[in-house]
């Protein structure tokens, strides 16, 4: 094919570099299975939600709040917009580190752009004394 130059050697071995390097970083922002569609989850006892408060559950990737009624509501802590585990807790502001975006745990709605979309709200009920949200809790 005598019309077609051929690449450098530089630019075919710095394109076998940077493949793998820019898997890794897809591979980090995907969103994964276990983000929201597992098993029901025990959280602990009722009485580490405060009327009025919220707790992040980091490991769980959920927050829950307690209306003064008494009430609970649950959210996957998992970002809208770009996928990334919410890992602050402010009142009851979720703060996702990785773009700032802002969340209200009590209700799941974007405070502060760039997320546009709500949290996923979850399933969530005391059994026992028990808070236990996901899927069928």
């Amino acid at each position: 094919m005598a019309g077609r130059p051929h690449p450098s050697r530089r630019t075919v071995l710095r394109s076998a570099a940077l493949t793998p390097v820019a898997g890794l970083g897809l591979a980090a922002c995907s969103s994964g299975e276990d983000e929201g569609g597992g098993a029901p989850v025990d959280l602990g006892a009722e009485t580490e939600v405060a009327k009025g408060g919220s707790k992040l559950y980091r490991d769980e990737k959920v927050v829950v709040s307690r209306a003064d009624d008494g009430s609970l509501k649950a959210f996957s802590t998992i970002c809208t917009h770009a996928h990334c585990p919410i890992g602050e807790l402010k009142g009851s502001k979720l703060i996702c580190n990785c773009h700032g975006s802002e969340f209200d745990a009590r209700t799941g709605e974007v405070l502060q752009a760039p997320a546009t979309q709500p949290l996923e709200a979850l399933p969530v009920k005391v059994k026992g004394g028990r808070i236990v949200a996901g899927p069928a809790s």
